[in-house]
């Protein structure tokens, strides 16, 4: 490709850019325009008065609550998801066992479960064991849902690490929880960072298990929280934008920070050998 391509190219990916970033941007300024603004002004101009009051009125109607309950169930679901599939991951790929194979397969069966099929029965196991209205039963389900994906893409990460690496950390008297936990788990970093976005932007964004499960406002999430706020403030518009930009501004943040490792991750776990 000549230098006339690139130049093409690079203006071709600069317009999809600004494609995508326009709606976020649009998003932004609609939260600091009052109704005034957004129903008579054109919806592309800037604000006549920024109204950063929409993100304190938001703020203090309780939508900090369920943004920390997002935040800690989120970051406690990726922790255990992560943990148990590298864990899941190790064993299967790295030692001798006859049933490693089943195992495998039992665990990629979760991928063919619908979610909607599992509501009734996680609903009624959860009723009999007392965890309906607490957030474990969310980061239960998280955890459980996530494991699958997070194993596919972990495993073809692992199967591109030598074994000469145990051999020789064996060799030096490493044992088994060192080797996992000292050894393994830093190699794969990135291809845990790739996972973890993953699981990030399913659980934040996830509605149903919370609405089917949390009952009380005390530990409800974002996503149902918002639906709650269009309602309460039906008339003021640029509340329910702040309250929007709250809510994708982790994800867009947590994407900037790992996309490196994403991409990194992404292209090694595809090449085996």
């Amino acid at each position: 490709m000549g230098r006339i391509g690139y130049i093409f190219l690079y203006v071709c990916l600069g317009f999809v850019a600004l494609f995508q970033i326009f709606p976020i941007v649009w998003l932004f300024l609609f939260s600091l325009k009052d109704n005034r603004e957004i129903f008579a002004g054109s919806p592309f101009a800037l604000p006549e008065q920024i109204k950063w009051q929409n993100y304190l009125t938001v703020w203090e109607g309780g939508i900090g609550n369920y943004f920390w309950n997002s935040i800690w169930i989120t970051g406690v679901s990726i922790f255990l998801t992560l943990l148990f599939a590298s864990m899941a991951v190790f064993v299967i790929t790295r030692m001798s066992w006859k049933l490693n194979k089943l195992v495998l397969g039992l665990f990629m069966v979760g991928l063919m479960i619908p979610i909607h099929s599992a509501l009734i029965p996680l609903f009624s196991m959860f009723l009999g064991v007392g965890l309906i209205d607490n957030p474990l039963s969310i980061v239960i389900t998280y955890t459980a849902y996530n494991l699958p994906i997070t194993m596919m893409i972990l495993l073809g990460f692992y199967y591109t690490i030598p074994k000469e690496i145990e051999e020789a950390a064996i060799i030096d008297g490493a044992s088994l929880h060192k080797l996992f936990f000292r050894i393994i788990l830093p190699i794969t970093s990135p291809v845990l960072a790739t996972t973890a976005i993953i699981n990030m932007i399913y659980n934040w964004n996830e509605f149903v298990f919370v609405n089917t499960f949390i009952s009380s406002d005390r530990y409800r999430t974002l996503t149902v929280g918002i639906n709650n706020f269009v309602g309460q403030y039906m008339t003021d518009w640029g509340a329910i934008g702040a309250t929007l930009v709250i809510s994708v501004l982790p994800i867009i943040v947590a994407f900037l920070f790992f996309s490196n490792k994403i991409v990194e991750g992404i292209s090694s776990s595809a090449v085996k050998g």
